[in-house]
């Protein structure tokens, strides 16, 4: 029997090729132009397998869509979609209890890889992140997130070297990577210049930093960086307050 799929999203255009692309893929597809009616056509949830939920909609936005789709049942799939995310936001729909984060516009591929990854997903476990911590307590921003079909198991990086960081990726299809993320002296000396105060390479603001690179990259890019390694070689301007503010430790 063909898994069922709800599709939520003012954009008409989108809905039609969404649901082109998942009924090629052998799904059944049903849609919804705003949140509201989205609610009327999920009912209990018992008929749907999935959800693929816009984020920004006129009247009730994804989140608020998402959380009463979630009081409805708690196990629900949904699957987030929009093309103004942040990390922030994702944690938020994380929180709430999405099984994924999608950008817009997203390929066919990537589409499918969401939409099969959530489905695969055990729905006794929830893969839900704790409330994020002060971005100045010297934790990570975050212990689990998904984007685009991908998984990020675990952001306690593995710390071979001092300017390295490594993370455990899931692909959409199970397998999984080891990416390592390496910091850049550049960038280290950068923040000392604009801040007046020394972060070396092992300090945990550079944890955060590369799990945020890395979720940028998932994120952007839907795939595996090639030669699973990324390098830290700037830091925003928006994160020299955090870093100015960050234990030394």
């Amino acid at each position: 029997m063909s898994k069922r799929v709800l599709i939520i999203d003012d954009e008409e255009n989108i809905r039609r090729v969404t649901r082109l692309t998942l009924e090629a893929a052998g799904y059944e597809v049903g849609e919804a132009a705003d949140g509201e009616r989205g609610l009327e056509a999920f009912g209990s949830g018992s008929s749907w397998d999935a959800v693929l939920l816009d984020q920004r909609m006129p009247g009730m936005d994804g989140l608020e869509t998402l959380r009463q789709i979630k009081e409805r049942q708690s196990n629900a799939r949904v699957i987030m979609s929009t093309a103004y995310a942040s990390i922030e936001l994702a944690v938020d729909a994380m929180k709430l209890g999405a099984t994924d984060f999608v950008r817009k516009p997203m390929t066919p591929e990537i589409l499918r890889n969401a939409v099969a990854a959530s489905l695969a997903k055990q729905t006794s476990v929830t893969l839900v992140p704790p409330a994020p911590p002060q971005r100045d307590s010297g934790e990570p921003l975050i212990q689990i997130i998904t984007m685009n079909g991908f998984t990020i198991l675990n952001s306690d990086a593995v710390r071979q070297e001092p300017n390295e960081r490594r993370f455990l990726v899931k692909s959409p299809d199970g397998s999984e990577h080891e990416v390592l993320v390496q910091i850049d002296e550049e960038a280290v000396g950068y923040v000392e210049r604009m801040t007046r105060r020394r972060l070396p390479a092992e300090n945990s603001f550079w944890t955060t930093q590369a799990e945020r690179l890395l979720s940028d990259y998932l994120w952007k890019e839907g795939k595996v960086p090639p030669m699973k390694r990324l390098v830290i070689t700037d830091v925003g301007i928006d994160e020299l307050p955090v870093a100015a503010r960050w234990q030394s430790t």
